[in-house]
């Protein structure tokens, strides 16, 4: 792993509110308004969060019409594992380019 997703990934879990919305979506698929709801958070916010877990690989979403022709965008849980020891520091540090590495 190199250290721009690690550092992108560990900005996506230093967040109470997203580590809920994981959380909400380890019970299954949910739909926007059901996380919002769930969650009490207005779905402005809430697609905020969604898209910075989206954007590290940690969920994903779909849209799906009802028959009435309403569209409902859907999140899931994607399977993930983050650990952060001092083995995947140092794999990420050494991705880094020797300019970046010198820096204190």
């Amino acid at each position: 792993m190199d250290a721009v997703h690690l550092s992108d990934q560990l900005a996506a879990v230093a967040s109470p509110q997203r580590m809920r919305i994981l959380a909400a979506l380890a019970l299954g698929e949910q739909h926007v308004s059901q996380i919002a709801r769930q969650l009490g958070m207005s779905r402005p916010v809430l697609y905020m969060h969604l898209t910075k877990l989206a954007d590290v690989g940690f969920i994903q979403g779909r849209l799906e019409l009802s028959q009435d022709g309403k569209a409902f965008k859907y999140f899931q849980l994607l399977p993930f594992s983050l650990t952060v020891d001092i083995s995947t520091v140092i794999t990420a540090v050494a991705s880094l380019p020797a300019s970046a590495k010198d820096v204190p």
